[in-house]
């Protein structure tokens, strides 16, 4: 078999692996963004269907909404309680049961049982716990009947869901930092926190960066947390930016196109905090 022939059929093989993948972002995600493209820029009613050429009507009407800044504003507010309790609890859990013992087995399995479970099946059984008439604390805890209760609430919830999977991604990454480091800076005196300071955290900067991003870009596009538990309230105050997309396309106006609208603008939203991300959290060495 000649070099040539050879080139040509790895490559042939190559893209006999590659194109079942491409044709699926081709069709589960290029063809649905040019699609909300489309309706973005169109007069195009849900049952209407398109109507025509309407830009930029539609991402003007998005933003005169009356719930897009309290939808803003909650989505952030959302997003940095969250990724702040949900990572900081998270490293806890990784440092607690980095160290192999009789018990960090079963402590584990314990933290990460709750990730087996859907974020749809999770939110139903915490809306179970919250409802007063199944709910076992007793009294009258108005756990979603106020908005700073409800949002508290939703974060117990997201908390208890993923808690155990960062757990596991910092957790892989703790213990790929090599063990002679350590001893190296017990060696020289170090304190624990010392060491936690100056070796465990600035080593463990690939494993925050990549739960920091996923916790961050997840809260963004939250929704079926609060569609389940809140529905939006009390008075609106719980209404994130994706829930607002949907209201947007399926309640009320029933407008696909100023929905599609928003989605871009959500998307382009979703760019830009994910470019500061990867700016901010990467290494040094990497710049």
């Amino acid at each position: 078999m000649t070099g040539r022939s050879l080139f040509t059929r790895r490559s042939l093989t190559g893209w006999a692996y590659a194109t079942p993948t491409a044709l699926f972002v081709l069709l589960f995600f290029i063809v649905p963004i040019g699609l909300v493209g489309r309706m973005s820029v169109s007069d195009w009613g849900l049952f209407a269907g398109n109507r025509g050429w309407n830009a930029p009507e539609n991402f003007a009407d998005a933003v005169d909404d009356r719930l897009f800044w309290p939808a803003v504003g909650f989505t952030v507010k959302y997003t940095l309680l969250t990724t702040v309790i949900l990572l900081g609890l998270a490293l806890g859990l990784a440092l607690l049961v980095q160290e192999s013992t009789r018990w960090n087995g079963l402590l584990r399995t314990s933290f990460l049982v709750p990730s087996a479970l859907g974020l749809a099946s999770a939110s139903l059984l915490f809306y179970a716990l919250y409802s007063p008439q199944a709910s076992p604390f007793p009294g009258q805890i108005a756990f979603l009947g106020t908005p700073w209760s409800a949002l508290w609430s939703t974060v117990a919830l997201i908390v208890w869901r993923f808690a155990g999977f960062y757990m596991l991604l910092l957790l892989v990454g703790l213990q790929s930092i090599p063990g002679d480091v350590y001893e190296a800076a017990r060696l020289d005196g170090s304190g624990r926190w010392q060491t936690f300071r100056h070796i465990t955290l600035p080593l463990l900067r690939p494993s925050l960066a990549l739960c920091t991003i996923l916790c961050v870009t997840g809260s963004l596009l939250a929704f079926d947390q609060f569609y389940i538990l809140t529905k939006g309230g009390p008075d609106n105050s719980t209404v994130t930016i994706v829930q607002l997309v949907y209201n947007m396309a399926f309640q009320g106006s029933n407008d696909l196109g100023r929905a599609a609208a928003l989605s871009i603008l959500v998307l382009a939203a979703l760019l830009v905090v994910n470019i500061l991300q990867f700016r901010t959290l990467r290494g040094r060495e990497d710049r």
